[in-house]
């Protein structure tokens, strides 16, 4: 059952990220790393930062275990009025928030990018494309909630398959701006950032549709501040902070990136891609485990609780050690072929390979993040890991500020070492995470997962050796001048050596076997 949850989460957010780089790639075509694009991403990573809290688990870590708390314990319809009260309340509070910051945008620039000062038409389009796209966010933070509680049903798809709609409207909508013309002008992001605000409306319309036919029928109630939105409250701000520490990291990122030209834009292309095993493992790992874990609990069951633990920890190492060492050994190569064409250049492949690189080193631990923090959220203590993600933004922006200028004084891209910080703090946080568990005994690592862990490093690094080697002598076939076909399968052969590798060094040592291959297609 876990893993089948897994592989439908998994499965439509791997659809979703597919397209996404479909969207980036003709993006990067269009748009390069120029104004424009510093101005669209800065404006589109505000509300997408909202999008990644709230619509990849981090609000689930408050309203899931109440809203399966009263389902299980006081029925159907003490769920729905929870759902409808929590609804109301968020609604109201979040069409204030969102107009106040409509208005008051041209100074918030003065935080997201301060260093677009320099540069007043970028700093006066950035304002201007953020105001567009914010509805975004409204609409986001309500599919978060009709989120939960499809998945708190066991009903994933919805949720899951939601971004799709992202994605595919603002594939539309690029286009559009490329077959008017408008390449890297202006008009390019204003139909960029409308596009954003029309795919919030239509994923929360999907997820409207999607509760009813689940038959609860949700309505809006006058807001008002009840104990059960209290309790809500007192769980959901810290665990926002604490399920989204990866992305505020980000966004922190960016505010320090736009001290650098095109910095931004490089740092944007490189979360693409490494978002995508993060997106299909860790969101699958996130949204799924947290009602199991909840629902076991409540029911007394630890030793059931503790394997569903032990085997995501498991799932989640066994695919994103290999894709760390793939994007770390094949960063250059990987984004030369997906993104080296029309206004993206060659140095821009470079400045955001080495990005990407820095990244791919703290992707196993944002991983597990996502696979120890619903263990404390199930708890509903939403406090702990809020306290350890202080302690990680503080390392996080200590750590990009320092290495941004060491990097700068060495003659090295200075963005990379926002990068490399936002690594280091996801580690550290990590084993925060895992350290409170294990002195809780709340997590103890079994037999098979401590025979597993060592094996699937060791897969990987082999895997690492064979990409590596291979590299070389399919890099002409990889390069900016050869046709995009012989481009795309040169990387398709690279990518399928590294699988084979690792694949059969995993199944040859019996850490995975044909049968779980099978449960995770049933």
């Amino acid at each position: 059952m876990l893993y089948r949850a897994f592989a439908t989460v998994g499965g439509l957010t791997m659809i979703s990220r597919l397209l996404g780089f479909a969207r980036d790639i003709l993006i990067a075509a269009a748009l390069g790393s120029g104004v424009v694009a510093d101005a669209f991403f800065v404006a589109f990573r505000f509300p997408n930062l909202f999008r990644r809290l709230f619509g990849e688990g981090a609000f689930n870590a408050a309203f899931v275990p109440l809203f399966a708390r009263r389902l299980e314990g006081e029925g159907e319809g003490e769920a729905r009025r929870f759902a409808e009260e929590a609804l109301s309340v968020l609604a109201a509070t979040l069409i204030v928030f969102s107009l106040i910051m409509i208005v008051t945008m041209p100074w918030m620039m003065l935080i997201l990018a301060p260093g677009f000062i320099a540069d007043p038409a970028k700093y006066d389009l950035a304002v201007l494309l953020s105001q567009i796209a914010f509805p975004y966010l409204l609409c986001m933070s309500l599919v978060a909630l009709l989120s939960g509680v499809m998945n708190s049903l066991n009903r994933f798809w919805a949720a899951a398959a939601a971004p799709i709609l992202l994605n595919v409207i603002l594939i539309a909508a690029i286009s559009l701006a490329i077959w008017l013309g408008f390449g890297q002008r202006f008009g390019a992001g204003i139909i960029l950032s409308v596009g954003v605000a029309v795919a919030g409306i239509a994923q929360l319309a999907m997820l409207w549709i999607a509760v009813r036919r689940a038959g609860l029928k949700l309505k809006l109630r006058w807001p008002r501040y009840t104990p059960g939105v209290k309790r809500l409250v007192e769980l959901g701000i810290p665990g926002v902070v604490a399920g989204g520490i990866t992305q505020i990291n980000i966004v922190v990122g960016t505010v320090i990136a736009s001290l650098q030209a095109g910095a931004v834009s490089y740092l944007y292309y490189a979360d693409r891609l490494y978002q995508l095993p993060l997106g299909i493992v860790g969101v699958a790992i996130g949204v799924v485990l947290l009602p199991d874990l909840a629902r076991k609990l409540r029911a007394g069951d630890q030793k059931s609780a503790m394997d569903s633990q032990n085997r995501s920890l498991e799932f989640a190492l066994l695919l994103t050690l290999p894709a760390a060492v793939a994007l770390t050994v094949a960063a250059e190569p990987i984004v030369r072929v997906l993104f080296e064409r029309g206004a993206f250049s060659a140095i821009d492949t470079d400045s955001t390979a080495q990005a990407l690189a820095a990244f791919a080193l703290g992707l196993p631990a944002f991983v597990m993040i996502k696979v120890f923090q619903p263990a404390f959220f199930a708890r509903e203590d939403t406090a702990t890991p809020m306290r350890f993600a202080a302690i990680n933004m503080v390392i996080n922006v200590v750590g990009s500020l320092t290495l941004f200028y060491v990097f700068q004084s060495l003659g090295r891209p200075p963005h990379v070492g926002i990068a490399l910080a936002t690594s280091i703090a996801g580690w550290v946080n990590a084993l925060m995470l895992w350290g409170a568990l294990v002195r809780s005994g709340d997590f103890l690592s079994d037999r098979r997962l401590v025979r597993n862990l060592p094996l699937i490093a060791m897969s990987s690094a082999a895997m690492g050796a064979a990409i590596w080697f291979a590299v070389p002598p399919l890099a002409p076939y990889m390069a900016s001048a050869t046709a995009l076909p012989v481009q795309a399968g040169a990387l398709a052969v690279l990518v399928a050596l590294g699988g084979i590798v690792f694949f059969a060094i995993i199944f040859a040592t019996g850490v995975f076997s044909v049968r779980q291959l099978a449960r995770l297609r049933g």
